[in-house]
């Protein structure tokens, strides 16, 4: 589900902007040269431009990845499964079919398996690699879906794993975050020739950093228009894992659970933000398909 790609967008933005600036007070603190001509009243050379843009594109990136399943342990506040603990049965049971599945996909090491505490039915699935993957539900799933829904949501996140989804995002990502560097210092230093040279300097640094973060915010709408089309793969890898009854049985009741949270809600601004109800630009900047569209391609494998 969502979780993953919202994780791994926002630290790719942080530590981007995070690379972004600490590059830049070494830059104007030590005698070290930028690696580009494009500063405040340089002329831009495009070719060192694009391969610091790579550099640091990439950089970000593939550090954003390997701190996803630490980040996400985080945020979540997500309580790991060890096999070797003394576990509730219900707990036991959760990791024991997340290992079953990853053994039906092939996995070579298990996923850790945890449990974050939240109402929302909700799970996802990050990592850096297969080998140190992450499988996380919250408890309002585990508690508001019968075993077999369950059964085929995990599958569904084991699919993600063994597709390596993440990893394959990842190079997406390094990608945009190119073109994000490479455009918004063109973009900055366009816009700093139009203030007096005291304020040169200050104006060209912001809107680095401005430009850099509206930029990655439109690049990820690339990002989500993958991560649609990864969901439908991993649905079919979910049927080949659980079964297509199962997995089938599990968004069926996932629409049954959105339906249910928007017929008791009344506040507009909220039922906008549902996933049935996502439309224009929310539909652009949603991670998952319509749960309609879903069911319905799973119905004709």
């Amino acid at each position: 589900m969502g979780k993953r790609i919202l994780f791994f967008l926002l630290t790719n933005i942080l530590v981007l902007t995070t690379i972004v600036i600490v590059w830049s007070v070494i830059t104007s603190f030590t005698d070290i040269g930028p690696i580009y001509n494009g500063g405040v009243g340089v002329g831009i050379d495009y070719v060192s431009l694009g391969v610091f843009s790579i550099l640091v594109g990439f950089a970000g990136a593939f550090i954003s990845l390997a701190i996803s399943r630490w980040m996400a342990k985080k945020m979540m506040k997500v309580q790991v499964l060890d096999p070797n603990d003394n576990l509730s049965t219900a707990e036991r049971q959760l990791v024991e079919r997340v290992h079953r599945l990853s053994r039906a996909a092939g996995l070579m090491h298990m996923p850790e398996v945890g449990i974050y505490r939240s109402k929302e039915v909700n799970a996802f699935a990050t990592g850096p690699t297969k080998k140190r993957s992450l499988v996380a539900v919250s408890t309002g799933l585990v508690n508001s879906m019968d075993d077999d829904a369950v059964e085929g949501v995990l599958a569904h996140e084991v699919a993600h794993v063994s597709n390596g989804d993440m990893v394959t995002m990842t190079l997406l990502q390094g990608v945009i975050n190119t073109f994000v560097v490479f455009l918004s210092r063109i973009v900055a230093s366009i816009v700093s020739n139009f203030v007096n040279e005291e304020m040169r300097f200050v104006v060209h640094f912001a809107s680095i950093i401005i430009f850099q973060i509206l930029f990655s915010i439109l690049g990820s709408m690339v990002v989500m228009a993958f991560s649609r089309y990864r969901e439908f793969h991993a649905d079919r890898g979910g049927a080949d894992l659980a079964g297509k009854d199962k997995m089938q049985h599990a968004l069926r009741s996932l629409k049954n659970t959105v339906n249910t949270v928007q017929d008791n809600t009344n506040d507009d601004a909220i039922q906008t933000m549902k996933i049935n109800n996502k439309g224009g630009l929310m539909k652009l900047l949603s991670s998952h398909p319509d749960l309609d569209e879903r069911i319905r391609r799973l119905e004709q494998k």
